[in-house]
């Protein structure tokens, strides 16, 4: 294989125009490329990256560049691939680029395989699949590897699994931990490509549809906020009583999937977990109800048992895959069950990802930097670099906040003062 692989070369400009158009949205990266330009953090660093091949990602990949990595990406999803960004980060920005929009799985694995053939210094993923793949198959590039990076809350629930068994061999940062990632990354940034997502595939009329979402945790705080904005009648399933009781005091119809399977015309599951709507939920639901995800794969719709139960299945609508039924009804899958936000979207806007990017490149130069003192487990991003890109982002924003006095500092440090 050449040293990349994507589907046309000559889309190349016009992927430039929109990697220039989303960096007017992600000025705390561009300071920090600023920075890597002059300082090269990551000089001769090998570093293999399985992101969302986006514009936004782009610049990143450019950011990682500018500070001397030699970097070699591949997609982490096989609908996330804009091709346009992956024609101009070959032959614009020359970062070798494994992605394909639409790639089936065996392709999608052979990409892995091919940044991994870069034998890395650090890993950078989005859903764990470097690092999967590096300890199931791959064993011999552990003695190069001093860390990684992940982005996601369902690749950091597999490595907490993997630290937990002991499996886990070189640490790991936890970029999806930052309050500058989850609070926005999650909440703002899946709540609205998410619709954007679903929209786009079906052009329906939220406004007056039962919308479920599957899980609230950030990403399902985030969507169901956006649904009711949108005039949807949300519902919420959970497993956790916590998130499950926030729910219902932020004014939320909470119930079972079981039930709300019956009622619901829109369904997005956000849980990170597997079929999370399954066969009892195909049973009873409505004549015509859309089933998407927003979770980064696609586990958490049980689309082997969907196929099982049907008689037909035709494409009705890009990113739409309709089941008929033998009693008739009709469910609609999008975007073949996986993320949804960038299977028929762009995914979360430039703004968002600005700060979940700049928490990338700094965990890279603070792994870089603490190597050698970190363990074999997952850590969460230092506080901070959260707090730094806050700032950033607060200044780039034009917004200003007070500053502690020195009497305050002293207040909040001791113990004596009482009322």
């Amino acid at each position: 294989m050449e040293n990349y692989d994507i589907k046309d070369k000559s889309l190349a400009e016009g992927g430039r125009r929109r990697i220039d158009w989303a960096e007017r949205e992600m000025p705390v990266l561009r300071l920090i490329r600023e920075r890597f330009e002059k300082e090269r953090p990551l000089k001769g660093v090998r570093l293999s990256a399985c992101l969302h091949v986006t514009t936004e990602t782009a610049n990143l990949a450019r950011t990682l560049q500018a500070g001397g990595a030699d970097l070699v990406l591949t997609a982490s999803n096989p609908l996330s691939t804009q091709d346009d960004v992956a024609a101009a980060l070959v032959n614009i920005y020359e970062i070798p680029t494994f992605a394909i929009k639409g790639e089936n799985n065996v392709t999608y694995y052979k990409h892995i395989g091919a940044a991994l053939d870069h034998q890395p210094h650090m890993t950078m993923d989005d859903g764990a699949d470097l690092v999967s793949t590096i300890h199931k198959e791959r064993r011999d590039l552990l003695k190069n590897i001093v860390g990684g990076t992940e982005e996601t809350t369902t690749g950091v629930i597999r490595l907490r699994a993997m630290a937990a068994d002991g499996a886990l061999m070189f640490p790991v940062i936890a970029v999806n931990d930052a309050s500058t990632k989850h609070l926005f990354d999650n909440r703002y940034g899946t709540g609205q490509s998410t619709l954007d997502g679903i929209i786009r595939a079906t052009n329906v009329l939220l406004a007056g549809k039962n919308f479920v979402v599957a899980g609230y945790g950030w990403c399902g705080r985030g969507l169901a906020s956006r649904a009711r904005g949108m005039g949807s009648n949300v519902i919420i399933t959970e497993v956790d009583p916590l998130p499950a009781l926030e729910a219902v005091m932020d004014g939320f119809r909470v119930m079972p999937m079981s039930e709300a399977a019956k009622i619901g015309d829109i369904f997005c599951t956000v849980t990170g977990d597997i079929n999370v709507i399954d066969r009892e939920d195909f049973e009873v639901m409505k004549d015509g109800a859309i089933v998407a995800n927003s979770g980064h794969f696609n586990v958490e719709i049980n689309i082997p048992s969907l196929e099982a139960m049907s008689s037909e299945k035709r494409l009705v609508r890009p990113f739409v895959d309709q089941y008929i039924l033998p009693d008739g009804r009709h469910i609609n899958i999008l975007g073949e069950g996986r993320l949804i936000n960038l299977a028929s979207a762009e995914g979360h806007p430039a703004s968002v990802m600005d700060m979940s990017f700049a928490n990338q490149a700094l965990a890279a130069e603070y792994m870089l930097k603490n190597a050698d003192k970190l363990e074999k487990k997952v850590y969460s991003v230092p506080g901070e670099i959260d707090r730094e890109i806050a700032r950033l982002k607060l200044d780039a924003m034009g917004v200003t906040i007070d500053l502690l006095t020195d009497e305050q500092v002293k207040y909040l440090n001791s113990w004596e003062e009482g009322t």
